[in-house]
């Protein structure tokens, strides 16, 4: 192992290649960006290559995730980005969604005894945006005690810090994230929506599709909650939706609706297209990530089409 990486380039790329996907998840999880995620793993390569000759035979793996967290840790210095208090997502404008299909990269690998178990209460949008009002060490003591499940010691060894230190950090992250994720976490699942979930998502992609104001209120609880991430938008309650549908979908509408059943975060989400007047085609518009509790939607997050190649999807209709 020590000799192919200190000799041989292509095979150092074939190791590192090999955590890609869960090393992207992590730096995910510390930016909740999938855009930036990629640019730290590419970073988390560059000065694993560059600094090979000091990998001292502790487990590859734990050696790149040391690395990615840094990276992430000096990202997050950088940036200045930490949420002092969340009260929705739009105060987390650099929020981005996560296609199903790529954490199923990492869940997949069962056969791997390091292998990274991508559940849904650990990748959720709530748990991503109240990461981010943790202090960047807490932040990676929480995820890689409570996400990746490594004993004390080696969370205190990848945070170059006492056990203790990373115990307090860990237990004061614990505190903060209690006051900001609902109870209903306890009951989601480590899968796929459920039959309910993708029943409300059929029913609103075709409320969008037949620009149908009512059926979208019929499936809306009172206190739904939408918001845009990066734009700094906030519609809180279904009075002030009602408004927002009517100007999706009424005779002044920017043009006609093409949806399509998709999943981001563990979460059902609609990949909307719109036609707009002489226009031929329906092109990628937006994402709407739904999060349902008792058989209503209660809050949607919307994002850009920048992900739609990341998400499969093609770019018109």
């Amino acid at each position: 192992m020590t000799g192919a990486i200190a000799e041989d380039e292509s095979g150092f790329a074939a190791l590192t290649e090999r955590h890609r996907r869960e090393l992207h998840v992590h730096c995910y999880r510390m930016l909740a960006s999938f855009d930036e995620a990629e640019d730290a793993v590419q970073e988390t390569f560059l000065r694993a290559w560059r600094s090979r000759e000091r990998f001292e035979g502790e487990l590859f793996r734990a050696w790149l995730y040391r690395i990615a967290t840094n990276v992430c840790l000096d990202l997050i210095r950088r940036r200045s980005r930490q949420v002092p208090v969340l009260h929705s997502f739009a105060e987390v404008p650099w929020l981005q969604p996560y296609p199903d299909r790529l954490l199923d990269e990492v869940a997949a690998s069962d056969d791997q005894p390091d292998a990274v178990v991508v559940e849904r209460e650990t990748i959720e949008l709530a748990f991503l945006a109240a990461l981010q009002v943790l202090p960047p060490r807490q932040r990676a003591a929480l995820i890689i005690r409570d996400v990746l499940g490594w004993p004390a010691t080696e969370a205190a060894s990848l945070l170059e810090t006492s056990v203790a230190a990373a115990n307090s950090a860990l237990q004061r992250a614990r505190a903060t994230m209690q006051e900001h994720l609902p109870a209903r976490r306890s009951k989601w699942s480590a899968g796929e929506p459920s039959a309910e979930e993708r029943g409300l998502l059929e029913r609103f992609i075709d409320a969008h599709e037949r620009c149908d104001a009512a059926a979208a209120v019929a499936i809306a609880s009172e206190d739904i909650r939408i918001s845009m991430p990066p734009d700094m938008l906030l519609f809180d309650g279904l009075a002030s939706v009602v408004r927002l549908l009517e100007s999706a979908f009424g005779e002044n509408r920017d043009g006609d609706w093409r949806l399509v059943p998709t999943q981001a975060n563990r979460m059902p989400t609609a990949a909307s297209y719109l036609r707009r007047p002489g226009d031929s085609e329906f092109r990628a518009f937006k994402f709407d990530v739904l999060r349902i509790e008792d058989g209503a939607i209660v809050e949607i997050t919307t994002f850009g089409a920048g992900l739609f190649p990341a998400f499969g999807l093609p770019p018109t209709l």
